[in-house]
Protein backbone atom coordinates (compact mmCIF):
# COMPACT_ATOMS: atom_id res chain seq x y z
CA UNK A 1 0.00 0.00 0.00
CA UNK A 2 2.70 2.48 0.95
CA UNK A 3 4.48 2.01 -2.38
CA UNK A 4 1.30 2.91 -4.27
CA UNK A 5 0.38 6.01 -2.29
CA UNK A 6 2.95 8.40 -3.85
CA UNK A 7 1.72 7.44 -7.32
CA UNK A 8 -1.92 7.96 -6.27
CA UNK A 9 -1.08 11.35 -4.77
CA UNK A 10 0.76 12.32 -7.97
CA UNK A 11 -2.17 11.27 -10.17
CA UNK A 12 -4.65 13.24 -8.05
CA UNK A 13 -2.43 16.33 -8.23
CA UNK A 14 -2.16 15.96 -11.99
CA UNK A 15 -5.94 15.75 -12.19
CA UNK A 16 -6.31 18.95 -10.17
CA UNK A 17 -3.75 20.67 -12.35
CA UNK A 18 -5.63 19.87 -15.56
CA UNK A 19 -8.72 21.69 -14.23
CA UNK A 20 -7.38 25.22 -14.57
CA UNK A 21 -4.02 25.21 -16.30
CA UNK A 22 -2.91 28.64 -17.52
CA UNK A 23 0.85 28.59 -17.93
CA UNK A 24 3.70 26.22 -17.26
CA UNK A 25 7.47 25.84 -17.23
CA UNK A 26 9.27 22.63 -18.17
CA UNK A 27 12.98 22.09 -17.63
CA UNK A 28 15.32 19.28 -18.62
CA UNK A 29 17.87 18.28 -15.95
CA UNK A 30 21.04 16.33 -16.77
CA UNK A 31 23.91 15.80 -14.37
CA UNK A 32 27.13 13.86 -14.32
CA UNK A 33 28.81 13.13 -10.98
CA UNK A 34 32.13 11.37 -10.35
CA UNK A 35 34.90 11.56 -7.79
CA UNK A 36 37.37 9.69 -5.63
CA UNK A 37 37.19 8.34 -2.07
CA UNK A 38 40.39 7.84 -0.06
CA UNK A 39 38.67 5.40 2.32
CA UNK A 40 37.38 3.21 -0.51
CA UNK A 41 40.44 3.87 -2.69
CA UNK A 42 38.35 3.95 -5.81
CA UNK A 43 36.25 6.11 -8.11
CA UNK A 44 32.81 7.00 -6.75
CA UNK A 45 29.67 8.20 -8.51
CA UNK A 46 27.92 10.11 -5.73
CA UNK A 47 28.55 13.18 -3.60
CA UNK A 48 27.60 12.08 -0.06
CA UNK A 49 26.88 8.33 -0.05
CA UNK A 50 25.53 5.63 -2.34
CA UNK A 51 22.34 5.38 -0.26
CA UNK A 52 21.54 9.10 -0.48
CA UNK A 53 19.63 10.43 -3.48
CA UNK A 54 21.87 13.47 -4.03
CA UNK A 55 24.01 13.79 -6.06
CA UNK A 56 24.34 11.01 -8.67
CA UNK A 57 24.50 10.78 -12.46
CA UNK A 58 20.97 11.28 -13.67
CA UNK A 59 18.43 12.51 -16.18
CA UNK A 60 15.22 14.22 -15.14
CA UNK A 61 12.69 17.00 -15.55
CA UNK A 62 11.22 19.85 -13.53
CA UNK A 63 7.61 20.82 -14.30
CA UNK A 64 5.88 23.86 -12.78
CA UNK A 65 2.24 24.65 -13.60
CA UNK A 66 0.55 27.86 -12.55
CA UNK A 67 -3.23 27.78 -12.07
CA UNK A 68 -5.27 30.97 -12.32
CA UNK A 69 -8.92 31.89 -12.01
CA UNK A 70 -10.74 34.85 -13.47
CA UNK A 71 -9.72 37.22 -10.71
CA UNK A 72 -6.71 35.69 -8.91
CA UNK A 73 -3.99 33.07 -8.85
CA UNK A 74 -5.21 29.73 -7.54
CA UNK A 75 -1.93 28.00 -6.92
CA UNK A 76 1.05 26.13 -8.31
CA UNK A 77 1.57 22.49 -9.12
CA UNK A 78 5.16 21.22 -9.25
CA UNK A 79 6.73 17.88 -10.13
CA UNK A 80 10.45 17.20 -10.24
CA UNK A 81 11.71 13.70 -10.90
CA UNK A 82 14.82 12.01 -12.21
CA UNK A 83 16.32 8.67 -13.13
CA UNK A 84 19.56 8.22 -11.18
CA UNK A 85 22.25 5.85 -12.45
CA UNK A 86 24.41 3.80 -10.09
CA UNK A 87 27.43 2.32 -11.91
CA UNK A 88 28.67 0.71 -8.66
CA UNK A 89 25.37 -1.10 -8.11
CA UNK A 90 25.51 -3.13 -11.29
CA UNK A 91 24.31 -0.27 -13.45
CA UNK A 92 20.94 0.02 -11.69
CA UNK A 93 18.64 2.94 -12.48
CA UNK A 94 16.53 4.37 -9.66
CA UNK A 95 13.43 6.53 -10.11
CA UNK A 96 13.52 9.50 -7.72
CA UNK A 97 10.43 11.61 -7.17
CA UNK A 98 11.82 14.79 -5.63
CA UNK A 99 9.01 17.36 -5.73
CA UNK A 100 5.34 16.47 -6.16
CA UNK A 101 3.12 19.06 -4.54
CA UNK A 102 0.23 21.42 -5.06
CA UNK A 103 0.45 24.85 -3.39
CA UNK A 104 -2.92 26.58 -2.98
CA UNK A 105 -3.14 30.34 -2.42
CA UNK A 106 -5.86 30.52 0.21
CA UNK A 107 -5.49 34.23 0.92
CA UNK A 108 -4.68 33.91 4.60
CA UNK A 109 -1.78 31.56 3.76
CA UNK A 110 -0.25 29.33 1.09
CA UNK A 111 -1.25 25.70 1.72
CA UNK A 112 0.66 22.79 0.20
CA UNK A 113 0.08 19.05 0.01
CA UNK A 114 2.29 16.33 -1.42
CA UNK A 115 6.07 15.96 -1.32
CA UNK A 116 7.74 19.18 -0.25
CA UNK A 117 9.83 20.85 2.46
CA UNK A 118 9.02 20.48 6.17
CA UNK A 119 9.10 23.73 8.15
CA UNK A 120 12.42 23.04 9.86
CA UNK A 121 15.64 25.05 9.65
CA UNK A 122 17.56 26.31 6.65
CA UNK A 123 16.48 23.38 4.50
CA UNK A 124 12.92 24.74 4.50
CA UNK A 125 14.01 27.80 2.48
CA UNK A 126 17.32 26.84 0.81
CA UNK A 127 16.90 24.96 -2.48
CA UNK A 128 19.91 22.63 -2.64
CA UNK A 129 18.59 19.92 -4.97
CA UNK A 130 21.42 20.51 -7.47
CA UNK A 131 24.22 21.50 -5.09
CA UNK A 132 27.08 19.35 -3.82
CA UNK A 133 27.42 20.83 -0.31
CA UNK A 134 24.98 19.11 2.09
CA UNK A 135 22.63 20.77 4.59
CA UNK A 136 21.82 19.46 8.09
CA UNK A 137 18.78 17.68 6.67
CA UNK A 138 21.07 15.69 4.39
CA UNK A 139 23.24 14.85 7.41
CA UNK A 140 20.33 13.15 9.17
CA UNK A 141 18.68 16.03 11.04
CA UNK A 142 15.24 16.33 9.49
CA UNK A 143 14.30 15.84 5.84
CA UNK A 144 15.03 17.84 2.71
CA UNK A 145 11.65 16.69 1.33
CA UNK A 146 8.85 14.76 3.05
CA UNK A 147 5.29 13.61 2.30
CA UNK A 148 2.49 15.52 3.99
CA UNK A 149 0.99 18.99 4.13
CA UNK A 150 1.86 22.42 5.41
CA UNK A 151 1.15 26.12 5.24
CA UNK A 152 3.15 29.33 5.20
CA UNK A 153 2.41 33.04 5.25
CA UNK A 154 4.58 36.01 4.38
CA UNK A 155 4.42 39.10 6.53
CA UNK A 156 6.09 42.51 6.22
CA UNK A 157 8.49 41.42 8.97
CA UNK A 158 9.17 37.86 7.75
CA UNK A 159 7.42 34.50 7.48
CA UNK A 160 5.64 31.85 9.54
CA UNK A 161 5.24 28.22 8.47
CA UNK A 162 4.07 24.87 9.85
CA UNK A 163 3.92 21.34 8.48
CA UNK A 164 2.75 17.84 9.36
CA UNK A 165 4.57 15.19 7.36
CA UNK A 166 5.19 11.46 7.36
CA UNK A 167 8.74 11.57 8.73
CA UNK A 168 9.88 9.15 6.02
CA UNK A 169 11.68 11.47 3.61
CA UNK A 170 11.83 10.42 -0.04
CA UNK A 171 9.49 7.39 0.02
CA UNK A 172 6.05 7.44 1.64
CA UNK A 173 6.03 4.77 4.33
CA UNK A 174 3.45 4.56 7.08
CA UNK A 175 4.42 2.71 10.25
CA UNK A 176 2.99 5.09 12.84
CA UNK A 177 5.62 7.67 11.89
CA UNK A 178 5.07 11.43 11.63
CA UNK A 179 6.88 14.75 11.98
CA UNK A 180 5.28 18.01 13.13
CA UNK A 181 7.34 21.15 12.56
CA UNK A 182 6.99 24.93 12.72
CA UNK A 183 9.27 27.83 11.84
CA UNK A 184 9.05 31.60 12.22
CA UNK A 185 11.56 33.97 10.61
CA UNK A 186 12.32 37.68 10.73
CA UNK A 187 13.71 39.53 7.75
CA UNK A 188 12.98 39.30 4.02
CA UNK A 189 16.18 38.15 2.33
CA UNK A 190 15.53 39.87 -1.01
CA UNK A 191 14.80 43.18 0.73
CA UNK A 192 16.70 43.18 4.02
CA UNK A 193 19.68 40.98 3.03
CA UNK A 194 19.16 38.86 6.15
CA UNK A 195 16.79 36.31 7.63
CA UNK A 196 16.77 34.86 11.15
CA UNK A 197 14.67 31.76 11.82
CA UNK A 198 13.58 29.74 14.84
CA UNK A 199 12.18 26.23 14.38
CA UNK A 200 10.89 23.38 16.48
CA UNK A 201 9.93 19.86 15.47
CA UNK A 202 8.88 16.60 17.05
CA UNK A 203 7.49 13.18 16.24
CA UNK A 204 8.34 9.59 15.45
CA UNK A 205 10.40 9.36 12.28
CA UNK A 206 11.90 6.56 10.23
CA UNK A 207 15.67 6.13 10.22
CA UNK A 208 16.05 6.26 6.47
CA UNK A 209 18.74 7.27 3.99
CA UNK A 210 17.42 8.05 0.55
CA UNK A 211 15.05 5.18 -0.20
CA UNK A 212 16.82 2.69 2.09
CA UNK A 213 15.21 1.98 5.45
CA UNK A 214 17.89 1.62 8.13
CA UNK A 215 15.55 0.43 10.92
CA UNK A 216 12.09 -1.14 10.84
CA UNK A 217 10.57 0.80 13.74
CA UNK A 218 10.05 4.58 14.03
CA UNK A 219 12.36 6.45 16.39
CA UNK A 220 11.67 9.46 18.58
CA UNK A 221 12.91 12.79 17.28
CA UNK A 222 12.45 16.27 18.69
CA UNK A 223 14.56 19.39 18.30
CA UNK A 224 14.78 23.15 18.30
CA UNK A 225 16.77 25.00 15.66
CA UNK A 226 17.99 28.54 15.05
CA UNK A 227 19.24 29.64 11.64
CA UNK A 228 20.70 32.76 10.07
CA UNK A 229 21.25 33.88 6.48
CA UNK A 230 23.14 37.11 5.83
CA UNK A 231 24.16 38.71 2.54
CA UNK A 232 26.80 41.43 2.34
CA UNK A 233 28.13 42.72 -0.98
CA UNK A 234 29.42 39.58 -2.73
CA UNK A 235 29.50 37.45 0.44
CA UNK A 236 26.88 34.94 1.62
CA UNK A 237 26.83 33.60 5.17
CA UNK A 238 24.58 30.86 6.54
CA UNK A 239 24.53 29.22 9.95
CA UNK A 240 22.31 26.85 11.89
CA UNK A 241 22.33 25.38 15.40
CA UNK A 242 20.13 22.37 16.15
CA UNK A 243 19.71 20.67 19.53
CA UNK A 244 17.38 17.93 20.70
CA UNK A 245 16.96 14.16 21.03
CA UNK A 246 17.03 11.43 18.42
CA UNK A 247 16.36 7.78 19.25
CA UNK A 248 16.82 8.49 22.97
CA UNK A 249 20.18 10.23 22.55
CA UNK A 250 20.98 13.90 22.94
CA UNK A 251 22.00 15.45 19.62
CA UNK A 252 23.70 18.71 18.74
CA UNK A 253 24.56 19.96 15.25
CA UNK A 254 26.43 23.11 14.26
CA UNK A 255 26.35 24.19 10.63
CA UNK A 256 28.11 27.06 8.86
CA UNK A 257 28.57 28.07 5.24
CA UNK A 258 30.49 31.06 3.90
CA UNK A 259 30.53 31.82 0.21
CA UNK A 260 32.00 34.50 -2.04
CA UNK A 261 30.52 35.36 -5.43
CA UNK A 262 33.18 36.35 -7.96
CA UNK A 263 33.03 37.55 -11.57
CA UNK A 264 30.08 39.34 -13.11
CA UNK A 265 26.63 38.21 -11.92
CA UNK A 266 28.32 35.93 -9.38
CA UNK A 267 29.14 33.30 -12.01
CA UNK A 268 32.00 31.94 -9.90
CA UNK A 269 31.30 30.95 -6.29
CA UNK A 270 33.76 29.67 -3.68
CA UNK A 271 32.38 28.18 -0.44
CA UNK A 272 33.62 26.69 2.82
CA UNK A 273 31.36 24.68 5.09
CA UNK A 274 32.04 23.08 8.49
CA UNK A 275 29.44 20.81 10.12
CA UNK A 276 30.07 19.56 13.66
CA UNK A 277 27.75 16.95 15.18
CA UNK A 278 27.37 15.27 18.56
CA UNK A 279 25.26 12.17 19.22
CA UNK A 280 25.32 11.11 22.84
CA UNK A 281 28.98 11.42 23.82
CA UNK A 282 30.32 10.96 20.27
CA UNK A 283 31.54 13.90 18.20
CA UNK A 284 31.99 13.94 14.42
CA UNK A 285 32.72 16.54 11.77
CA UNK A 286 32.07 16.99 8.08
CA UNK A 287 34.29 19.65 6.53
CA UNK A 288 33.58 20.74 2.97
CA UNK A 289 34.89 23.21 0.45
CA UNK A 290 33.43 23.87 -2.95
CA UNK A 291 33.71 25.89 -6.12
CA UNK A 292 30.96 26.44 -8.71
CA UNK A 293 31.20 28.05 -12.12
CA UNK A 294 28.10 29.03 -14.10
CA UNK A 295 29.45 28.71 -17.64
CA UNK A 296 26.15 29.65 -19.30
CA UNK A 297 22.59 30.21 -18.15
CA UNK A 298 22.00 26.46 -18.53
CA UNK A 299 25.36 24.83 -17.76
CA UNK A 300 27.24 24.72 -14.44
CA UNK A 301 30.44 23.02 -13.29
CA UNK A 302 30.94 22.25 -9.59
CA UNK A 303 33.63 20.61 -7.49
CA UNK A 304 33.81 19.69 -3.80
CA UNK A 305 36.43 18.44 -1.38
CA UNK A 306 34.94 16.86 1.74
CA UNK A 307 36.58 15.39 4.83
CA UNK A 308 34.53 13.03 7.00
CA UNK A 309 36.17 12.61 10.39
CA UNK A 310 34.11 9.62 11.55
CA UNK A 311 34.95 7.48 8.53
CA UNK A 312 38.46 8.85 8.03
CA UNK A 313 37.45 9.57 4.47
CA UNK A 314 38.25 12.40 2.06
CA UNK A 315 36.11 12.72 -1.05
CA UNK A 316 36.84 14.77 -4.14
CA UNK A 317 33.72 15.13 -6.30
CA UNK A 318 33.09 16.79 -9.66
CA UNK A 319 29.70 17.63 -11.15
CA UNK A 320 28.48 18.79 -14.55
CA UNK A 321 24.94 20.12 -14.28
CA UNK A 322 22.67 21.06 -17.21
CA UNK A 323 19.26 22.64 -16.53
CA UNK A 324 17.40 24.08 -19.53
CA UNK A 325 13.88 25.16 -20.29
CA UNK A 326 12.21 23.24 -23.08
Amino acid sequence: MSKKLPALVLLSLLGAAEAGAQSYLLFLEVQGVAGYSTARKRTIFYSLSREDVMQKPGLGFDYILRLSGRSRDIGTFAVQARLAYDPEGGGKVQFQLYNASFRYKAGFADIWAGHSRPALGLSSTLDSHALLLPTLAMAGYGFDRDWGAGLSRDFAWGNAAASLTSGSGMPLRLKGNYLAAARVSKGVLGRDNYSVGLSMAGGKILDIMGYQLMSDDPIDFRCVSADLTYLWNNLEGRAEVLAGKKDGKNVLALFGRLGANILEEGRLKIEAQPVVMKTGADWSALLSGGVAFQATADLAFRAMVQRESAGKDTRIVFQVYYYKGI
